[in-house]
């Protein structure tokens, strides 16, 4: 296996015993993105220079015998809504393509700390708003097994870099499945905490409510140690939850015996692609073999959840992006004659269709004589769903489901036809609704394209999630699976 393909945890045990240079673990990564990177473009800023000026002191700290943390010299990236000081942060925006933060995000200090190697920023679909990449304002990024098919969205730049290797992790936002989503369609692990477990202050908010930064990797355990880095309370984000982090890594011990693990029913519907449930109800047949109790529950209020989510989060957009008005800082319209014009003109001309859209529909559900019809319907809809959880998790420790109703879906197929796009987030949106920790996992393949498996787990028990999809993965080889792009005979290009 190619040195760009290792796990977090095998670079860790290769540095520690002086097996290999950072500066080469580095260099692997900067060569893989030189070969790929012009068919994948997952990245809108690559910080090559930076990145090997960091390995070289590192290396040099290593050679003085100095004791490095968890990431030390691990080459990563995040999505481009996450703001670095110096460094540009657009939302694959045009309204933000000058903007340069003057600091840095609470995950990327927690990151610096560690002392991991930041490479550059990942494409997205614009402000977080989409399933596909494809609402970038600069370029579309694709899916690393076939390049005809989208990654998934929002942060499928960071689903594709983990997954074509050019990154060892990437960390990305869920507001409604943008992590799992797309780990799904790209074959990686995508974990989204609880609610409040990650700090969100320095990520440029969508819905604020619903946003949750989490790391994309190539298996759980990887996940494991990034969650550990960047989780822990924040007093700069009052969302921030004031609890102690456990350690993570030490639940995974591969022994399942006795959890109790719900199927929800209602995560079966007709849109569900038949082979992603027949690979997905084998991962259950699986877990069970391996000593889980598992059977059918019920989450009645799970098909009202997709509905409530999209007038409860455009509205949260319509208010966060008023902020963007060409007066403080980003893309101003040239020409304009007095204050309003120049509002709608940079509004106009910065924001992309699928934003507009957004916004549109949220100011018109908090509008006068709508709120109550529709924002605050929602609000009560989005308890239901939580309340719903609530019954289940006294029953069950986990529940199953798949992540997405297909597998990754062509290029350009549903960019114009927004429902058929907010469908991809079908299974991925009650945990955002809810707050709650999920993970997805490959499985398996249908047409030749990964499948992911979702595990949903009670508020901050990060810890039995972590544990499950450990248990399960280990006693597979999906995750050891790698796309054949940049091979030779490569028939994705």
């Amino acid at each position: 296996m190619e040195l760009y393909y290792y796990t977090i945890n095998e670079l860790q045990n290769k540095i520690r015993n002086k097996e290999i240079s950072i500066t080469e673990i580095t260099q692997s990564v900067l060569d893989r993105i030189s070969e790929v990177e012009s068919k994948v473009k997952a990245y809108l800023t690559l910080m090559q220079d930076q990145g090997l000026k960091k390995a070289k002191e590192l290396d040099d700290q290593l050679m003085n015998g100095e004791d490095l943390p968890a990431l030390a010299g691990i080459p990563m990236a995040v999505k481009d809504n996450m703001c670095i000081e110096g460094v540009k942060t657009t939302c694959a925006s045009k309204i933000l393509d000058n903007f340069i933060p003057p600091y840095n995000a609470t995950v990327i200090e927690k990151l610096a700390g560690q002392k991991a190697i930041l490479l550059g920023k990942l494409n997205m679909d614009e402000y977080a708003m989409g399933s596909s990449t494809e609402n970038s304002s600069f370029f579309k990024t694709a899916n690393p097994w076939d390049l005809t098919k989208v990654p998934g969205g929002s942060s499928g730049g960071s689903a594709a870099a983990v997954s074509a290797g050019e990154a060892f992790f990437a960390l990305g936002s869920d507001t409604g499945g943008s992590i799992r989503q797309p780990a799904s369609f790209c074959g990686v692990v995508g974990l989204k905490p609880t609610y409040g477990r990650v700090s969100r202050y320095g990520l440029v908010a969508y819905a604020s409510s619903l946003d949750q930064i989490g790391p994309f990797t190539r298996d759980v355990t990887d996940a494991a140690i990034v969650l550990q880095a960047i989780a822990g309370h924040d007093s700069l984000d009052s969302t921030s939850a004031k609890l102690p982090v456990p350690d993570y890594r030490s639940s995974l011990t591969g022994d399942i015996k006795g959890i109790r693990i719900g199927i929800a029913r209602e995560y079966f519907p007709e849109e569900l692609n038949p082979q992603v449930k027949e690979v997905v109800l084998k991962a259950a047949e699986q877990l069970e073999s391996m000593g889980a109790h598992v059977e059918e529950c019920s989450m009645p209020h799970t098909e009202h959840a997709l509905t409530s989510y999209y007038i409860i989060a455009p509205a949260e957009a319509s208010a966060n992006l008023a902020r963007f008005d060409g007066v403080r800082y980003g893309y101003r319209s040239p020409g304009s004659k007095d204050l309003m014009s120049m509002y709608m003109a940079t509004r106009q001309e910065g924001f992309g269709p699928e934003v507009k859209r957004r916004i549109m529909l949220g100011t018109y559900v908090l509008s006068s004589g709508y709120y109550d019809a529709y924002y605050l319907r929602a609000l009560k809809v989005r308890t239901l769903v939580k309340n719903d959880f609530d019954a289940a998790f006294k029953k069950y420790d986990c529940i199953l489901t798949p992540t997405s109703p297909t597998v990754a879906f062509d290029i350009g197929e549903r960019i114009d036809d927004p429902i058929s796009m907010y469908l991809a987030d079908l299974f991925t949106i009650p945990a955002n609704m809810a707050g709650l920790p999920a993970i997805s996992v490959p499985c398996g393949f249908s047409e030749g394209l990964p499948v992911g498996l979702q595990l949903t787990c009670k508020a901050f028990d990060e810890e039995t999630l972590l544990k499950t999809a450990y248990a399960y993965e280990q006693n597979n080889e999906w995750y050891k699976q790698r796309p054949s792009i940049g091979k030779s005979g490569d028939n994705n290009v």
